[in-house]
Parts: structure tokens; C-alpha cells; sequence
């Protein structure tokens, strides 16, 4: 395509799942337990969007991508620290809840508003580029609700690989059941591509890159507008961590054959 692409990413940030993560009910409703001191990491499905997104940007000069992000502007500013090194981009930050009980239509109308206010946002050459999945936003939904209020009706979910043809048309590989892959074409943008894992590692830290992009990083956070997000019409009655049960039998002196034949009894039950 002639003149590259406007690729914006969408992409939270998460609870560093190392920690441990305890629900609770609290003023506002469910959170988790000292949720503003646990450390954030990049949503995982988005790492893989960002990074895929970087990667066809530069093999399409003139391309430029935009990363759309909300959550507490302290927090950000700590993403940022380890994320800025990784791939170039400009930052476009809200300040805002980043849990994961927040409602997806909320967040997609707070998202799709800030990319709409993107000065000199081409959208004829929009590619809007998310994770497939999230480690907090599990809904599914929110991407596609994003790309709905900008207008794009053209959306791809699950997508592994985009190729650019010699045409200019766009090759997408969907996931499907069976292992397999959908291979869908599409003449043009603007599209939706929801992000599996793609098939990118994790870029290096490159100083210069981080060099390059605090410049616009630091106002970006300065001038976050502060959104509010919440769960909607939505009660929740109580949040609990999933009960774990464990049952465990000492027997000695079983022969090989009683204990597969036990075990093929408890698969059927």
C-alpha cells in the first residue's frame, strides 16, 4: 500500500501474574487486594499485537504505529519504563481504571473516543490491532466493540500471521478448530485484527529506541484524560478465588496393571 499504514494498538496493562492476585469487595465494587501496589506488566496478548504491529510497520515505509492504552497514569509510566525499549511508537494514554471487572462497552467507548482524537489519524489506512484475549479484559469483547464505534465492519479475531500481498491486499491467518488456520483476504483497510500469539518473540531492550520514544511518552502521560470506567448496571454479590481440592491415597505394594486400571476408572467416572 502506498504511503504504509496507520496501525493503532490497543493494549493494557495487567497485575504481574507472578504475584498473588486476591479478589475483594471493595467501596467502589470488586478489586483485587492492594491492587495499586502489586507491579503491572503488558497484557500478554497484547505484547504479541504490539510487537507484530511494529514488525509490519517496518516493512511498510511510511507506516506509523500509535499504542492506545488506559490505566492509572503511575502505572503506565512504570510499563513504560521496560515497554519503551522494545519496539518505537507514540503513546496515546488515558488515565483510567485498568481492572478487570470493569464493563468491555465502557472501555471500548473511553478507547474508540481517544482514537477518534488522534490527530491526522488516516482511517482509510487503519489497521486496529489488539489481543485476541486479555489476562484482565477476558470478555472478547472489547476490540470489537472498539472497532464498531469507529465503523469498521471488517474484523479478523484469533489471527496468528498478516502478510502484505503484492496487490496491497491484506492475508490474515484466523485460528480455527483443529489446529488449523482460516485464510481470509482483505482488499483494503480499515480492519480489526485481534492478535493470538503471532509468531514474533519479545524484541530486546534498545536504549535508543527508549530514547526515542520518551520523547513523546512523558507529555503523552502529562496530558491523559482522566476516565471513568466502572461495571455497569452490573452487582456483584461476592468475588472469591476458586476453591482447590486435593485428594490424596497412600497405597503401597499396588501392582502396575491396578493402578492404570484405577486410573481408566476415574476417567470414566
Amino acid at each position: 500500500m502506498s504511503g504504509g499504514y496507520h496501525i493503532v494498538v490497543c493494549g493494557g496493562i495487567v497485575p504481574d501474574p507472578l504475584q498473588t492476585l486476591e479478589p475483594a469487595v471493595g467501596p467502589t465494587g470488586p478489586a483485587l487486594r492492594n491492587e495499586m501496589m502489586l507491579p503491572a506488566v503488558l497484557d500478554p496478548w497484547a505484547g504479541h499485537a504490539l510487537f507484530e504491529a511494529a514488525n509490519l510497520a517496518k516493512s511498510q515505509p511510511g507506516s506509523k504505529v500509535w499504542w492506545v492504552s488506559m490505566g492509572p497514569k503511575a502505572k503506565l509510566q512504570q510499563l513504560m519504563m521496560s515497554m519503551g525499549q522494545k519496539v518505537p511508537f507514540e503513546l496515546v494514554a488515558l488515565d483510567g481504571s485498568a481492572s478487570g471487572f470493569t464493563e468491555s462497552a465502557e472501555v471500548a467507548a473511553a478507547l474508540a473516543e481517544a482514537i477518534s482524537s488522534i490527530p491526522d489519524l488516516d482511517q482509510s489506512r487503519l489497521l486496529l490491532i489488539g489481543g485476541w484475549e486479555s489476562a484482565s479484559r477476558g470478555a472478547g469483547s472489547t476490540l470489537q466493540i472498539v472497532g464498531e464505534r469507529l465503523g469498521i465492519v471488517d474484523q479478523f479475531q484469533g489471527v496468528d500471521e498478516v502478510s502484505v500481498q503484492e496487490d496491497g491486499s491484506l492475508k490474515l491467518l484466523e485460528r480455527v478448530e483443529g489446529g488449523k488456520h482460516q485464510i481470509s483476504v482483505c482488499t483494503a483497510p480499515p480492519i480489526v485484527v485481534g492478535w493470538a500469539t503471532g509468531k514474533l518473540p519479545e524484541p530486546p531492550n534498545n536504549p535508543q529506541i527508549g530514547m526515542m520514544n520518551m520523547r513523546t511518552v512523558m507529555p503523552a502521560l502529562q496530558r491523559a484524560k482522566a476516565v471513568q470506567v466502572g461495571t455497569g448496571s452490573l452487582n456483584f454479590v461476592s468475588v472469591r478465588l476458586p476453591e482447590q481440592r486435593r485428594s490424596t491415597r497412600i497405597v503401597k505394594d499396588a501392582t502396575v496393571e491396578e493402578i492404570a486400571q484405577e486410573i481408566v476408572e476415574w476417567i470414566k467416572d
